[in-house]
């Protein structure tokens, strides 16, 4: 049984920064793409960035030159470092994987709030 687990959201000032994490646990796992969505309320969940297994990158303009995403293939590991956040980041961030032979797995979720 393979599961996804975030960590690290919370609330933070504008301009700040937050790193989320999501691991997957199981044993002999091959992650292909990861990514990470982000749904405000009212709206559509949205793409905040994606990473190949080989690590080419891809990030929604919004938050192209705040936001990093990293993974380590031999942890099974991501991660989402945001910097000068704005209030309209604010939303539940979701991580995806693509782990091959196995299908499509999304973690619960983890709030992320932006506001002075």
């Amino acid at each position: 049984q393979v599961q996804l687990v975030e960590s690290g959201g919370g609330l933070v000032q504008p301009g700040g920064s937050l790193r989320l994490s999501c691991a997957a646990s199981g044993s002999a796992l091959s992650i292909n793409a990861m990514g990470w969505y982000r749904q405000a309320p009212g709206k559509q969940r949205e793409l905040v960035a994606s990473i190949t297994r080989g690590g080419s990158t891809n990030y929604a303009d919004s938050v192209k030159g705040r936001f990093t995403i990293s993974r380590d293939n031999a942890k099974n590991t991501m991660l989402l470092q945001m910097n000068s956040l704005k209030p309209e980041d604010t939303a539940v961030y979701y991580c995806n994987m693509d782990i091959r032979w196995r299908g499509d797995y999304w973690g619960p979720g983890t709030q992320v709030t932006v506001s002075s």
